[in-house]
């Protein structure tokens, strides 16, 4: 029996990854849990037949972030002097962000409840999100006196705006999710019982298309944040040119002229 603090299932082409440490509402900043996400990360990136990731939390909440108990007793990832403490950020947490950003796979958030701090975060790490109507959202850090220390502060202005991202972060406060659908932070919100087949309904619409398209295509949006157009051309032009010759793209070009489904194998 696994002991993984993430749950990892598969139907066809599309993974569902569980948060599930229900008991302690799925934090994220244990070791195991690190460990379980950058692994599982660098296994689908090898692995062409995973084409959408569906991440949720078990329980009532998607994430609670750090383990405030654990902050509280000065214990694992908080219990270091401040030199020590900045490493063990880098080689611990800060995992996540770094593993998510490289991830190759496009992950849909499905947030089920609370997603508080590092857990608000790592929605944001997420390429596309949805949300049941019992979902909040906090980028809560100054009401425990510390800051996003997990990349918050380069997902969220991302995710929503900068200024919305300011008043989330300078205040503390909850979003909830009628707000965060006005705002943009999510696309869609259900009831709870529909929260997952929405989830799956939109990542199998992902997992339809040509796996290298898709993943240079959410490879090419990421590198456009931080490039000049110049840039963003140029690594267009090569990676359209890769896309070209690919037998997928030819299998849709068929297909569209035969007005037919088509059948791509990702090669």
């Amino acid at each position: 029996m696994s002991t993984s603090p993430l749950r990892v299932e598969r139907v066809n082409a599309i993974e569902t990854w569980t948060l599930d440490l229900p008991e302690q509402r799925n934090p994220i900043s244990g070791d195991d849990m690190i460990e379980a996400i950058a692994t599982n990360v660098d296994r689908v990136n090898r692995d062409l037949g995973v084409r959408a990731i569906i991440l949720t939390g078990a329980g009532t909440a998607f994430s609670s972030g750090g383990n405030v108990k654990d902050m509280a007793d000065g214990i694992g990832l908080f219990g270091h002097p401040p030199a020590q403490q900045r490493t063990a950020y880098r080689d611990g947490i800060q995992r996540i962000p770094r593993a998510l950003h490289a991830c190759e796979v496009p992950l849909i958030a499905a947030v089920n409840g609370p997603a508080v701090g590092a857990g608000c975060d790592l929605a944001m790490m997420c390429d596309l999100r949805i949300a049941s109507t019992s979902a909040f959202f906090a980028e809560s850090f100054v009401k425990l006196g510390i800051i996003p220390g997990d990349g918050g502060a380069f997902f969220l202005p991302r995710a929503v705006g900068a200024a919305r991202a300011a008043e989330m972060a300078l205040t503390g406060d909850r979003v909830d999710a009628a707000t965060a659908l006005d705002w943009g932070l999510v696309s869609q919100v259900t009831e709870p019982e529909e929260l997952i087949s929405a989830a799956r309904r939109l990542a199998d619409r992902v997992a339809a298309n040509p796996p290298h398209a898709v993943r240079m295509t959410k490879k090419l949006l990421r590198e456009a944040q931080g490039r000049s157009l110049d840039g963003v051309l140029e690594l267009s032009a090569a990676y359209q040119a890769i896309a070209h010759q690919t037998r997928d793209h030819h299998e849709a070009v068929a297909a569209m002229i035969e007005k037919r489904d088509p059948r791509f194998v990702g090669m």
